[in-house]
């Protein structure tokens, strides 16, 4: 059943028996998807191609091959995807290292209760690892998760924390992501960014947390 909060504590709060609890960080820790939709859609205009809102997020939680053939898909096969990508994640780089990237609401404050009360936290993210780690220790959070991993692999990230799927929770933001976290067996309380969950995608998690 699909209930909806004003806070993201009182949800994570109300799953019972949880050991761990793993987020995705674009969209859910950081304000790092509009960012990015904002530094692509830039490199993309310099190479001749028009990106819309509708068309990122669709893009959201999809990664390697999956990302590339969805991007081809719309953009033709001569879209230069590693170009684009390269030079909107060089200036993601420099937002990073200069002003900061945006912390989303409640997160610092979720995670200093979670570690209070001795439960794992991982984060499981289709960014590779190496930039969730630097942008986890620019914001200082990195010393609140036991594992980080690069590729959204939640069934991976339970491995690592030592923790059945089932008793773990996913904290997701996409659509795909949710979908992901569903398969593997792992309950996923929805928290959206850019884009509302749809009906179908209602049905697949715990609760749905607006802010």
């Amino acid at each position: 059943m699909v209930r909806e909060y004003n806070d993201i504590l009182e949800a994570v709060r109300s799953v019972k028996s949880k050991q761990a609890v793993i987020f995705d960080m674009d969209g859910l820790i950081f304000d790092t998807e509009r960012v990015f939709m904002e530094q692509l859609a830039v490199a993309m205009k310099e190479h001749g191609y028009v990106l819309t809102r509708e068309i990122y997020t669709e893009t959201l939680g999809l990664g390697g091959k999956k990302l590339v053939d969805f991007m081809q898909s719309k953009f033709g096969y001569d879209y230069p995807f590693e170009e684009c990508s390269r030079k909107a994640q060089e200036r993601m780089a420099m937002i990073s290292e200069t002003i900061g990237l945006s912390v989303k609401p409640q997160i610092r404050e979720l995670l200093q209760e979670l570690k209070a009360g001795n439960i794992k936290c991982g984060v499981a993210s289709s960014t590779k690892t190496e930039l969730v780690e630097k942008y986890l220790k620019q914001a200082e959070l990195d010393g609140f998760f036991d594992v980080v991993i690069g590729g959204d692999i939640f069934i991976y990230a339970c491995e690592r924390l030592n923790v059945s799927p089932m008793k773990a929770l996913v904290l997701e933001d996409s659509e795909n992501g949710i979908r992901a976290a569903r398969a593997a067996g792992i309950p996923v309380i929805c928290i959206p960014d850019l884009k509302e969950p749809s009906r179908e995608v209602e049905k697949l998690v715990t609760a749905i947390v607006r802010r």
